[in-house]
């Protein structure tokens, strides 16, 4: 006999079962049931198909909270304390203005959807970090994985480049972030590292001299021994995480479908200036390319924008160098034909406070935010949302953490209320809460 769980969604015990959910195949196959039949049900159940929109993600994370005051919710009516020293300027979006140093952006905004109200409770760091790379509220360290970690788990190894990307590394305050917790090591991001660097090679991919075929023979058995080893002791995540590891660093090292991806040298001087010569600008070339290379999630990592002084001196740098690798990256993936298939997320872990403070800077602000969501869908040249006079509280279409993480993994067809496990076996939804910000679609 074998029972099967039909249904997920009542809860009795403490396992999520209740006794009438209970089928015994036994009793029931002469019916005309087959094993391969109720698992089928039992799968659908627990997590109904999505619709598929998107084939990658990239998610463009400013971390430390980017100012939306001084660039996409300007109040140029409020008080000097409050508007701060930007002028504003007309976006291509009739009655939409930002924040002067971003103009690039401001005649592209009919790729993107502006969401001006996003919001949620909680100013500090790390916390807000995990939980808006989750979608799940937890501790500062990070008691959920992030979406990137959770796409690389449900959707694997499907080619010869890593599932979960981050450029040029994950973000990090006191720690690093963004990281796959309970899921395991094997599902952590590739680290790509700095692109903009001179002789740019990525770490475990380029090889210091050529490979003879003896030595190629030599790393397949090498594999093959480790291969081996996992299978002899089962179970053990770190084991496994390090078999998993040196299998698919020994397949990237032979793979040229990843050297290509990772190949930023094949790009023309032209297009490498197009983005902007900066750590920041080349991230977002590089994520292009693995895109095209068949990555499915990767998160560009932009920190610096934790001004509680000095803003302004902060942002004259800072925000055009976004405004031109983002703008440039976006009309890219346009030109291309890759934004009809990838979602791409723009946002940090908060705002910053309407008031400037007696540094000169503003100070951490979870009630309101601004993000960008563009591609694969999303009807461009709208904006979905609205803050207060001052940009203090989101006055319309409040969208949660929860909401974006639903709508990034509702984009590659993995349902947000599907069952993942610890390591104890106890069953875990993706996410608890959150909904499809369906606006996105018109």
């Amino acid at each position: 006999m074998l029972d099967i769980n039909l249904n997920s969604a009542k809860k009795q015990f403490c396992n999520g079962w209740q006794r009438r959910d209970f089928l015994r195949v036994g009793a029931i196959a002469p019916l005309g049931f087959s094993l391969a039949n109720l698992l089928a049900a039992q799968s659908a159940s627990g997590a109904p198909e999505m619709k598929k929109r998107a084939k990658s993600i990239v998610l463009v994370y400013l971390g430390g909270g980017l100012s939306h005051h001084d660039s996409f919710d300007p109040k140029p009516n409020a008080s000097a304390e409050i508007k701060g020293k930007y002028s504003t300027i007309q976006t291509k979006l009739p009655g939409i203005s930002y924040g002067e140093l971003v103009p690039l952006l401001a005649q592209q905004n009919d790729l993107y959807t502006l969401i001006r109200s996003g919001a949620h409770n909680n100013d500090h760091h790390e916390t807000a970090t995990n939980w808006v790379m989750s979608g799940r509220f937890g501790s500062a360290f990070g008691d959920y994985p992030a979406i990137g970690a959770v796409v690389a788990h449900e959707t694997g190894f499907r080619s010869q480049v890593p599932p979960y990307v981050s450029v040029p590394n994950n973000p990090s305050f006191t720690w690093e972030l963004g990281r796959s917790a309970f899921l395991g090591g094997r599902f952590e991001s590739f680290k790509a590292g700095d692109p903009n660097s001179g002789g740019y090679k990525v770490r475990d991919l380029a090889r210091s001299q050529p490979l003879s075929d003896t030595s190629l023979n030599r790393r397949k058995n090498l594999l093959q021994a480790v291969d081996s080893l996992g299978e002899q002791v089962r179970g053990n995540d770190q084991v496994a995480t390090y078999d998993e590891f040196q299998k698919r660093a020994a397949e990237m090292i032979l793979s040229p479908q990843a050297q290509a991806a990772f190949d930023i040298e094949k790009e023309s001087a032209e297009t490498r200036d197009r983005y902007g010569r900066s750590t920041f600008g080349q991230s977002c070339l590089l994520a292009r390319r693995l895109v095209e290379g068949g990555v499915t999630f990767v998160t560009v990592n932009y920190g610096g924008w934790d001004h509680h002084g000095k803003i302004f001196p902060a942002l004259d740098k800072k925000l055009p160098e976004f405004d031109k690798g983002f703008s440039a990256f976006l009309a890219d993936m346009k030109e291309r034909g890759l934004l009809d298939e990838t979602l791409v997320v723009c946002m940090g872990e908060f705002g910053r406070t309407p008031k400037i403070n007696k540094d000169e800077g503003r100070d951490h602000w979870g009630p309101a935010a601004s993000l960008i969501m563009a591609g694969a869908g999303v009807k461009g040249g709208q904006v979905i949302g609205a803050t207060d006079e001052i940009g203090a509280h989101a006055t319309k279409q409040p969208v949660k953490p929860a909401d974006v993480a639903y709508t990034m993994l509702s984009a590659l067809g993995i349902h947000p209320r599907k069952h993942i496990h610890t390591p104890d076996g106890r069953p875990l939804e993706i996410l608890d809460e959150g909904s499809l910000i369906a606006d996105l679609y018109g």
